[in-house]
């Protein structure tokens, strides 16, 4: 099939899209704001994967290497994006205590919209860190940064995400007791 869609067989890149869109548009979202914006980044990262197939080595899974061409398109999207959003300033994210049983009550959906609502800069760095397994160093190599801004990044976006969820439990606590 990699030949085919090499060769620019269409049903064989149709294949290949359809196969690997839905998981790989899961990695966009992360990285984006809004699903309209997570498509295009998609759109833009098949576009790449076919245009360098060729230089797909078959050393790894296709999977990881359509992820990594995934990832990369979607830093470059919010790289040229950044200009678009304002970066939010953090004096102190607090330092409330979220208790254990906050995070089981929480859907993985609301975790996700909170991620996503992150300010872009610390959205980027905390995927690339927490979930894409990225070390500092590579985050400041690839976004052109420090590894100490990728750090302090990555710390405001964990005491942000800390706050924003315990202010989630302090509201459904809040709504319980009402009740």
């Amino acid at each position: 099939m990699i030949q085919d869609c090499i060769s620019g067989k269409a049903s064989a890149q149709k294949a290949l899209y359809e196969y690997y869109a839905p998981r790989m548009l899961a990695v966009c979202n992360r990285y984006a704001q809004k699903t309209a914006e997570a498509e295009d980044i998609l759109q833009d990262a098949f576009v790449k994967v076919f245009q360098n197939l060729h230089k797909y080595q078959e050393t790894g899974s296709l999977e990881a290497w359509i992820r990594r061409v995934c990832v990369n398109t979607a830093i470059d999207h919010v790289r040229r994006e950044k200009h678009r959003y304002k970066e939010l300033e953090i004096k102190e994210a607090g330092t409330k205590e979220v208790n254990e049983n906050a995070l089981d009550m929480l859907e993985l959906e609301f975790l996700f919209k909170i991620i996503q609502a992150l300010p872009s800069g610390y959205r980027l760095v905390f995927n690339m860190y927490a979930i894409e397994g990225y070390s500092h160093a590579e985050i400041g190599k690839k976004l052109n940064i420090s590894e100490s801004t990728s750090r302090s990044q990555y710390a405001r976006a964990r005491a942000l995400l800390k706050q924003r969820i315990s202010e989630a439990y302090m509201e459904t606590n809040i709504y319980k007791d009402a009740i």
